[in-house]
Order: C-alpha cells, then structure tokens, then sequence
C-alpha cells in the first residue's frame, strides 16, 4: 500500500467497532430479547426489522447506547408480546441490554500495535456517537484515551459534525481523514464536509450503519484490516 502524504495528517478515528468491539453484544442482547418473547410466527429477522423501525425513530430523539437500547427493547416487547405484559417483564427487557454496560473492552485486531505508531507521526482524534457516560467509560477502559490529542462524543456523526469538528480543531481537510467500519457515520459524511476517509470493514457492523460508499472525487482508501493503517500513513514519501 502506498502512502499519500508527506506532511503529518489529521486522523479521525470511530471507536465502536473500529477500535473495539461493540455491535456483537448488541447483537446477544438482541437473540436473548428474541427467546424471552417466543414469538409464535415471527422469525428474528422479522422482529429485527420492527424494532429497527423503532430504533430509527427513537435514536433521533434519546441518541444511542445501552440505555437506549433498553427503552427500544421495551417498546418493541409492549408492542410484540403476546400476553399480557407486567413490570417483571420491561424490567428484565431493560436488564438485557442494560447488560451490555458490563462488558469489558476488545481492541479489535491491530489496534494495540497500530495506533502508538500512528500516534508518533500524526496528531489523532476520537469521534464517537452516543451517551456521554457510556462512551467515556469505554475510552477510558479501552486504555487509549493517552494516544488521541482530543476525545469526542457526539449525539450523531453528519456532515455538520465533521464540517465542525475540523473548523473547531483548526485542521486542514486536506490533510484530515476519518478512519471507521460504517459508512453510514463515519465514511460518506465526512467525504461529503470536504475530508478524506479510510474504510475499515467490520462484518458485524450494525444493520443501520450500512450503506453504499460514495466517493465521487477519489478522497476515500478502502483497507482490509487495522494494521494495514500503519503502511498506510507510516512512511514519509509521494510518488
């Protein structure tokens, strides 16, 4: 893999899912929500779509995380349950996903080995989207947070937040790229505020992270893995 650039870059780096796993207890919660309800004729796919529906509603209004998550989870039960529907059981809906906020951080595949290399050559920001508390806590656990120069947690990841992000932080879009698996947050709206972009796929990205790439003027470098970064932005040269 070539580099592109001679000059120190700007690196917006996505956490869940680019640095460490999240969708995949996301994803438990959501089969273990499916066998507490017994559906009789809905398969989990079908279920799933519903409570997407719900999700896209709700996470315009109270954001992302574990907690929301619980409250979709609760109005998806009171609207698929089959019985009559008591406080025992939104109370062990709730619990499902509130279960997720206990579980310890996975670097994903390279990240531990990649990022202080990158970080000695580039100045390197964290832009993630959720509950303030919940994303906090997982940057600090994740042991990272000394490798980045700033830490953000945002409500949703737009256009207007790149376009701002880099007006505030002062950094050339030339030279600021944002690093992430969904396309969806992270890819097409910052090739859209004038950045540049490397996708780095994740196979369990989250149904409504999905989406066809755009790039229409080359600014977007697709990597297979993590540590192909370190080719990428590691050695000092142009063609």
């Amino acid at each position: 893999m070539k580099p592109v650039f001679d000059s120190p870059q700007h690196l917006i780096f996505d956490a869940d899912d680019t640095l460490w796993e999240n969708n995949i207890y996301f994803e438990r919660a959501f089969q273990e929500f499916c066998d507490y309800l017994q559906h009789s004729t809905l398969s989990p796919q079908e279920i799933r779509d519903i409570l997407d529906d719900i999700e896209i509603v709700n996470n315009r209004i109270h954001g992302y995380g574990a907690v929301n998550f619980g409250r979709n989870l609760s109005q998806c039960f009171l609207h698929l349950a089959e019985r009559a529907v008591d406080q025992h059981d939104l109370t062990r809906v709730t619990a499902i996903a509130h279960q997720i906020l206990a579980q310890e951080i996975e670097l994903m595949p390279g990240v531990a080995e990649t990022l202080p290399f990158l970080a000695e050559k580039h100045e390197l920001t964290m832009c993630t989207k959720g509950e303030p508390a919940e994303q906090n806590r997982k940057i600090d656990l994740s042991g990272l947070r000394p490798l980045f120069a700033h830490c953000e947690v945002v409500k949703e990841k737009d256009r207007d937040t790149y376009e701002r992000l880099a007006d505030v932080r002062g950094f050339d879009k030339r030279r600021t790229w944002m690093i992430g698996n969904s396309p969806k947050s992270d890819i097409n709206p910052s090739l859209a505020a004038g950045l540049r972009a490397v996708f780095v796929p994740h196979e369990r990205t989250w149904s409504l992270e999905r989406a066809e790439l755009h790039d229409p003027d080359g600014r977007l470098v697709v990597v297979e893995r993590f540590s192909d970064l370190a080719a990428l932005f590691g050695v000092a040269a142009v063609d």
